[in-house]
Order: C-alpha cells, then sequence, then structure tokens
C-alpha cells in the first residue's frame, strides 16, 4: 500500500503505482483533461539550489531515458520535474551497466526522490563493489538516510549488505545504531531483525542480556524486550544454555508478572522457558504459586487462569490453596452453581467467559475441548 496515498479510483489504478512506494513522498490523485493522475511532492529536497543534469558538464555525454508507461497508460503519474529528470538519467547509466562515480553520486540523488527504490539501491550495490568504496563511509550516509526513514525495507537490506562485507567489525556500531532507533521507536520490527542478525553473524552478545534488563526497567510491558531476552537466552553462546539460565528467569519472569499481573509479556516468556514442556511447567510448584497470587491479587487474573487451564488439561493437579483460590472467584463473580469442585476446568472457562468477554467464544469453545481427565 502507497504511504500517504489520498484517493484510489480503481484496482487498476493501484496497480499501476504499486512499484512507487516512498515513506517521504505525499501522493494526491488529481483530476486532469486525459484521464487521473498523481501528484508527487518529495519532502527530501536536495539542500541548495540544485543544478539540472542537463546542466552539469559531466553529464553531457548521457542521452536520458524516459520511462515507458506504455501506449495507453491508466493512471498518469505527475511527478516532479527533478525526479522525473534524475530518474531518466538513472535509466540511462542502469541500461548501460555504468558503474562509476559519477553514477554512485546518480544513485544518491535517486534515493534521496525515493528511498523505497529497491532497483536504484541493488545498482548502487553494484557500483560500491566495483569501484570499492569504504564501506564504512556508505555507514554514515545510511546513518543520515535511515533516520527519515526507519521502516524502510530497502534501508535496512542494503545497511545489512554494508554490515556482511565489512564483518565482524561493524557489530558494534550496528547495535549502537539500533539502539538509537530504538529510543524512537521501541518496538521498531526491522531494527530488532537486524539486531538479531548482528549478533547471530557478527557477534556482540556480551551486554546483550543487561540490555534486555534496561529495556524491560524502562516499560515492563514492552514485548519486544521479552522476545529479545528469550532469544538471548536460547541463542547466546555465552550464557549455556536454556537448562543452565532457566530457574534465574523463572524468578525474573514470576517477579514481572507480580508486578504488573495483566501484562501478558511475562506469563507467554515463562511459558516459554519450558519450551512446550507441559510437565516440566505444571511441576515446578513456583507456578502454582505465582497463579494463587495473581488470582488472589485483584482483578488482572485472566492469565493467570489461562495458563491454570492449560496446565488442567496437560493432567496438573492443583493443591487446595490453588483449588480455594479458583473457588473464591468463582464465587464473588456470581456464577451458577456446579456439581463439584471436580469440574475444575469447567469453572476456570466460566470465569474466562465473564471477565473476558472479547474472547468469550473462545473460552466456550475451549470449555467442550477439555479433556474428561481435566474435568
Amino acid at each position: 500500500m502507497l504511504m500517504g496515498l489520498k484517493v484510489l479510483e480503481s484496482e487498476n489504478e493501484n496497480k499501476q503505482i504499486e512499484n512507487l512506494r516512498s515513506p517521504t513522498c505525499s501522493y494526491i490523485i488529481t483530476r486532469k483533461k486525459r484521464g487521473f493522475g498523481i501528484t508527487m511532492d518529495s519532502e527530501d529536497e536536495v539542500n541548495g539550489k540544485r543544478v539540472p543534469f542537463s546542466n552539469r558538464p559531466e553529464w553531457a555525454d548521457i542521452k536520458p531515458v524516459p520511462q515507458d508507461d506504455g501506449p495507453n497508460p491508466v493512471v498518469m503519474i505527475d511527478y516532479k520535474h527533478e525526479f522525473v529528470e534524475t530518474m531518466d538519467y538513472f535509466r540511462a547509466v542502469y541500461l548501460a551497466g555504468e558503474r562509476t562515480p559519477r553514477s554512485l553520486d546518480l544513485t544518491r540523488e535517486a534515493i534521496s526522490l525515493n528511498p523505497g527504490n529497491y532497483t536504484v539501491w541493488q545498482f548502487r550495490r553494484l557500483i560500491l563493489e566495483h569501484l570499492n568504496v569504504d564501506l564504512h563511509d556508505e555507514l554514515q550516509f545510511m546513518d543520515q538516510i535511515a533516520t527519515k526513514n526507519p521502516k524502510n525495507y530497502q534501508i535496512w537490506h542494503h545497511r545489512r549488505w554494508i554490515a556482511e562485507k565489512i564483518g565482524v567489525g561493524a557489530a558494534q556500531k550496528e547495535l549502537e545504531f539500533t539502539r538509537t532507533t530504538f529510543s524512537q521507536d521501541a518496538k521498531n520490527y526491522h531494527a530488532w531483525s537486524h539486531r538479531q542478525w548482528v549478533l547471530l553473524n557478527l557477534g556482540g552478545w556480551e551486554d546483550e542480556l543487561s540490555y534486555c534488563d534496561e529495556l524491560l526497567n524502562d516499560d515492563i510491558c514492552n514485548n519486544s524486550a521479552w522476545n529479545q531476552r528469550f532469544f538471548v537466552v536460547t541463542k547466546s553462546p555465552l550464557l549455556g544454555g536454556l537448562d543452565v539460565v532457566r530457574d534465574s528467569e523463572v524468578m525474573f519472569s514470576i517477579k514481572a508478572i507480580l508486578a504488573k499481573p495483566g501484562n501478558e509479556s511475562p506469563w507467554r516468556y515463562l511459558r516459554g522457558l519450558y519450551q512446550n514442556n507441559a510437565k516440566s511447567l505444571v511441576d515446578d510448584p513456583r507456578v502454582a504459586s505465582v497463579c494463587i497470587e495473581g488470582l488472589l491479587g485483584g482483578s488482572q487474573y485472566v492469565h493467570a487462569l489461562n495458563l491454570i487451564l492449560d496446565a488442567l488439561v496437560h493432567q496438573f493437579r492443583p493443591n487446595n490453596d490453588l483449588k480455594g483460590a479458583i473457588e473464591a472467584v468463582y464465587s464473588s463473580l456470581d456464577l451458577p452453581d456446579l456439581a463439584t469442585d471436580s469440574e475444575l476446568a469447567v469453572r476456570v472457562c466460566c470465569i474466562l467467559e465473564k471477565v473476558d468477554p472479547i474472547r468469550a467464544s473462545y473460552w466456550q469453545w475451549r470449555k467442550t475441548t477439555i479433556p474428561s481427565q481435566a474435568l
């Protein structure tokens, strides 16, 4: 979908323009005498007064190649002249396979006008390799352009390509760059994906768990930080694996749960620490204890009940304290009496239907799938 697209007149129009995406451009549908057009105004103007390529002596030998929209274009794109000229010259050098410093400068101008043009980025990589350019300088260029386009796929792909070429020497800079990105948007998927790639391929694990601590201290509900923490404890070559850190991580997640029981992330993290080993989960007495505290601590007990229900399905046998906590919640909600307290899983589903109305149909369905041994 185009960023900033005000109106789409038809599906055909959408198809005509779907490859012209740019987060830094605003597109406005305008009516013209000969059908519809799209006016594109770039927000990334070249600093100072721009000199047209046609007036630059170094480009005098190049014949621009205009865009071919076919004989009967459905949607005419009303580009700014600057964009049209830049892309016409780009097509000329691209088709000629010219990999020179001037072509590299041209790609820079084209990217400034549309940083989502993957063909320009790919050609730039070919030129960088051919000219054997210092890629540390290229990273500085990326720092500048990525600041204005933090969720542009092509920019992050190009950055990964550079880091891969530089090797382990790029690790710390890339980790620091993603930290800067997270200070603006803590849940930027592209930045998290890039950071994980850097750790796996270039290293830099030494302070990563501490960094997760820092993020979670700032915002215990930062699900991206919880995801990164799980990535670290399961992938870091320095921690010894999940079996080594499980005990301390269980305590960490329980502390977070007790601090904010309505926050789903630490509950999910706690489950993940057992890696779908339901028996180990239900056999850990700390799990039952945190569920009891969740039930008795107030009204934010949906996640505790969800965990209890899953445990019961896996033949968990709760102690009397947990049974009493469930019964206390059930009674407080004025729900219908059930035959015996052996129907514990059904009671849990009834509570969830009441306190989690958005997913009431789901909990009703769960009630119908409870195995007989869990009743």
